[in-house]
């Protein structure tokens, strides 16, 4: 059971600031699919977007290490501390 609402698509479609942050996710992850952390931090939109775009910026920009292997990374941390959500959130 959720101990803060998760805003549906609905709900996230009267708020422009989190309809635009749910569009660039599904643009950026190539999925319809919004997880409930996002769902979560569409309670506060100006916090959303800046932990979005936070996210954004490690994972997707251009450098060393590619994004899979980001991706990679992230699910052998989340696999390292038993976090089953991060995990499947990332695969």
């Amino acid at each position: 059971m959720a101990t803060v609402k998760l805003l549906s698509d609905q709900e996230a479609a009267a708020i422009p600031a989190v309809q635009a942050v749910f569009d660039d996710i599904r643009a950026t992850r190539k999925t319809d699919f919004i997880n409930n952390f996002w769902r979560a931090l569409a309670n506060d939109p100006a916090n959303l977007k800046r932990v979005w775009e936070t996210l954004k910026s490690v994972m997707t920009v251009e450098g060393a290490i590619d994004p899979l292997t980001r991706e990679m990374i992230y699910i052998a941390v989340s696999t390292a501390n038993a976090c089953q959500y991060c995990v499947q959130s990332h695969t």
